[in-house]
C-alpha cells in the first residue's frame, strides 16, 4: 500500500469516525502540525511519516514539471501541501 492509498483510507475512516476526526483535526493547533498528524494515523493503523507527506508534495509538483512538453521552462511558484489537501478534505 502507498501513500496515497493510506492517506484516503484514513480520510474514509475519519469521515466515519467523529473522534479520529476530532483528533486528526486538533493537529493543526499543534506545535509540529504533521508530526503530530503522522503519530495519530500510525498509532491508528495508518502509518505515514512526515517524509512521506513531503514526498507526496514534491512528486507531484515535479510530475506537473515533467508533464509539459519539454519540461517546464520555470520553476514552480508555490508547493502542493499533502497535509493541508488532507484537512480541507476532512472539513469539506
Amino acid at each position: 500500500m502507498n501513500s496515497n492509498d493510506i492517506l484516503r483510507e484514513l480520510l474514509t475512516a475519519a469521515r466515519h469516525q467523529e473522534s479520529l476526526k476530532q483528533a486528526l483535526l486538533a493537529t493543526q493547533q499543534a506545535d509540529d502540525p504533521m508530526d503530530a498528524f503522522c503519530k495519530i494515523a500510525t498509532e491508528k493503523g495508518y502509518p505515514i511519516t512526515v517524509g512521506e507527506l513531503f514526498n507526496l508534495d514534491q512528486q507531484l509538483c515535479d510530475d506537473i514539471l515533467n508533464s509539459t512538453n519539454g519540461g517546464a521552462t520555470y520553476p514552480m511558484e508555490y508547493w502542493n501541501d499533502t497535509y493541508e489537501n488532507f484537512m480541507a478534505a476532512l472539513k469539506g
